[in-house]
């Protein structure tokens, strides 16, 4: 139960707005074959008279003088010249934001996470410029030396805050709400994430030259106990189970290459795994909390991964990677077995089962009626599927639909499993796990280890455990600032390996995204969860409390604060 007890797509291009900070630059001109000639200094440019109409909206030239020298004075500005509008003061000297045959663009942000319907593994491609991202900061800093230096060379810095706040119909405290995700402890302000970015996108619009990029991220917050991998500052949730803690959910480099069909993206690092039309990045998902099918699944992936537009309409993605949340210097490493028994007979075990190289994945994208469908089959973290820390062998198709300008739907369905999970019924099974006879035994993950099956019959020592999703987000977006969405959704953990308790669980939530500005979003929102044949809620496992409800009703939120 690795996430849910203890736990964009990349989604960079949702993010894709014009950024004010960026500096213009011009070529010098050539100077005159004779050295004793010196070129003439470029002419002044004209002085720009803002007194009459000072509003950057409507004359772009103002922007500078509307926000002042000081970095102080600029950064307030800046949100206050957004406030009540959907997007940052327009360029009209900007180069084109995307390839001009390019399926039509089908969202904007805001309302929506994102603009490009959610792909992972990849910076969008044909619809990327560098320093795209619309920062406070980076406007804040962009009359400095080094905001000027990072600008020049297509570096952005930038980031946001995320508190957020829950109450709920359980009580059980830290873990009562679970396995409900992003809402771990009921009744309670947290700050869920603070998160800093370092990127650099490539240009996916032009089509003349190779270029590169790169991201770094942190976080910081309750949501860190979701991106965990383990073996990367894993201590924090497997060890003393953090209330709060840091991760690097990100840390990878970009090659593009045009020339290869319509543009290739190879991409080496961790990454977000490629499936879902959820994200753990606060901004690039639609609601507070996460649906229980993605709160289970693959979060993130490291090793290479290209995505290859075969013509504008087809993408394929292919990666070769060590496993699903899994470190790359656990690939084969072991740990003495304390207790030898007939699923682990050796005198050592691999450390973490999952952590197998090669593991792959392989998706499609295709979209048709000019952008308005999209659709994505993905095979994501395929390798022997043993059970590992999160080694989900995860098959699945996501769907976008745009009904029109105000309406429009994503689904999601999957089925994902691990092979040889212990039984947790079978009384041999439940000695060896306490006395060090497996991997995950309490010895080596004291807490927050990935649960064992309650496989259908309790003789055997091991089975496949078996997790199937279904959900969806139907939205409704009446103006630019506003956007509802109701999220169904069915999910049936069939052996309780991935939430704990083997039961059918149902949920029904609905979200509200107000923007201030492009800047400033709340989210709240309130949610039903029920599970059938299984009691789920109400539990404090670091305290040995057993959950004693089968419903739970979530009223939760959030606000969104970039920088």
């Amino acid at each position: 139960m690795r996430r849910i007890l203890a736990s964009c797509s990349a989604l960079g291009a949702g993010m894709m707005l014009f950024s004010a900070g960026a500096i213009a630059q011009t070529a010098a001109p050539a100077a005159a074959p004779s050295v004793n000639l010196v070129a003439a200094p470029a002419p002044a440019a004209p002085k720009v008279d803002c007194s009459k109409n000072p509003d950057p909206y409507t004359n772009y030239s103002c922007l500078d003088a509307y926000l002042g020298t000081d970095v102080g004075e600029r950064l307030i500005n800046y949100y206050k010249l957004e406030l009540g509008h959907s997007a940052a003061p327009s360029d009209p000297n900007a180069p084109p934001g995307r390839i001009a045959d390019w399926p039509a663009t089908p969202e904007s942000v805001p309302p929506m996470p994102f603009s490009e319907w959610p792909y992972g593994g990849t910076t969008a491609i044909g619809v990327t410029r560098p320093n795209s991202v619309d920062s406070p900061l980076m406007v804040a800093i962009a009359n400095t030396s080094p905001g000027q230096w990072l600008s020049e060379n297509h570096f952005q810095i930038y980031g946001w805050l995320d508190p957020g706040a829950n109450i709920s119909s359980n009580t059980q405290r830290p873990a009562g709400n679970a396995p409900v995700a992003y809402a771990y402890t009921p009744n309670t302000v947290q700050l869920d994430q603070a998160v800093l970015y370092i990127d650099r996108f490539p240009d996916t619009v032009q089509t003349d030259h190779i270029d590169w990029g790169l991201r770094l991220s942190g976080i910081y917050g309750e949501n860190y106990r979701y991106t965990t991998a383990y073996g990367i500052a894993s201590y924090q949730l497997l060890k003393t189970n953090a209330p709060i803690g840091y991760d690097f959910p990100m840390v990878y480099g970009e090659l593009y290459i045009p020339f290869i069909f319509q543009g290739m993206m190879i991409r080496a690092g961790r990454y977000i795994s490629l499936p879902d039309i959820e994200a753990q990045l606060a901004p690039n998902n639609y609601m507070y909390t996460h649906s229980l099918t993605y709160a289970v699944d693959n979060y993130t992936n490291t090793g290479i991964v290209t995505t290859t537009a075969i013509t504008r309409n087809l993408f394929l993605q292919a990666g070769v990677e060590e496993g699903t949340e899994a470190a790359i210097w656990h690939v084969g490493a072991r740990e003495k077995n304390l207790d030898p028994n007939p699923l682990y007979p050796g005198s050592t075990f691999l450390k973490d089962p999952g952590a197998q190289f090669p593991t792959f994945t392989l998706c499609v994208r295709y979209s048709w009626n000019n952008g308005n469908d999209n659709i994505q089959p993905c095979a994501n973290g395929i390798n022997s599927g043993i059970w590992g820390y999160n080694n989900l062998q995860w098959y699945g198709v996501t769907y976008y639909h745009k009904f029109n300008d105000h309406w429009h739907l994503d689904f999601e369905a999957y089925d994902e499993s691990q092979r040889r999970v212990p039984n947790e019924r079978n009384s041999q099974v439940q000695g060896w796990y306490a006395n060090g006879g497996t991997p995950f035994s309490p010895q080596y993950t004291p807490i927050n280890g990935p649960d064992l099956a309650q496989c259908k019959n309790a003789v055997v020592l091991s089975c496949t455990a078996t997790g199937i999703g279904v959900t969806g987000y139907l939205n409704y977006s009446p103006d630019p600032l506003n956007n509802f969405s109701f999220r169904p959704e069915y999910y049936a953990d069939e052996e309780g390996q991935r939430t704990g308790t083997k039961a059918d669980y149902f949920e029904f939530s609905v979200g509200w995204q107000h923007w201030l500005s492009p800047q400033i979003e709340f989210r709240p929102e309130v949610g039903y969860y029920r599970s059938i044949n299984g009691i789920a809620f109400n539990a404090n496992p670091s305290h040995g409390i057993p959950a004693d409800k089968n419903h739970t009703l979530i009223g939760a939120g959030d606000v969104i604060l970039h920088f």
